[in-house]
């Protein structure tokens, strides 16, 4: 025969299982706290390294942004005189916002004996080539 519980025994079992539940609904344990900063952690660090991608590509467009309008100051000086190009290789030297660059014109026949093919290459100031821009010149 099965006993049923009695009144004393289901109160002492609500009054043993009610200080547990209270206890646990305080607060977080430090493993759950351990495992929320380290995902935190991970976050920070990635949203860092993508800040610093972002800093490096803007200093990298801005400074070949300058060295685009010495090339084109120099495409455009040759336009401007309006005098046909000989062939060879020229030097030529750009300061832009107070950045020094150094460049190359190379001026190359075309099958086309009026016309010649331009190409501007601008370095940086450790020489390292930063960005080339080639066009065709008439014969005015």
């Amino acid at each position: 025969m099965k006993r049923l519980p009695t009144r004393h025994s289901t109160r002492f079992t609500t009054r043993c299982m009610t200080p547990r539940l209270q206890a646990r609904d305080g607060g977080f344990t430090l493993v759950e706290v351990l495992v929320a900063l380290t995902i935190v952690a991970l976050c920070l660090a990635a949203g860092l390294r993508a800040a610093g991608a972002m800093t490096s590509n803007a200093d990298r467009l801005g400074v070949n942004a300058l060295a685009q309008w010495c090339a084109e100051n120099q495409l455009t000086e040759m336009r401007l005189t309006k005098v046909f190009p000989g062939t060879g290789d020229n030097s030529f030297s750009c300061t832009q916002l107070g950045r020094a660059f150094t460049g190359k014109l190379a001026v190359r026949n075309t099958p086309n004996p009026n016309f010649r093919r331009v190409e501007a290459q601008v370095f940086d100031d450790r020489e390292r080539p930063l960005l080339i821009i080639t066009t065709i010149v008439g014969r005015y």
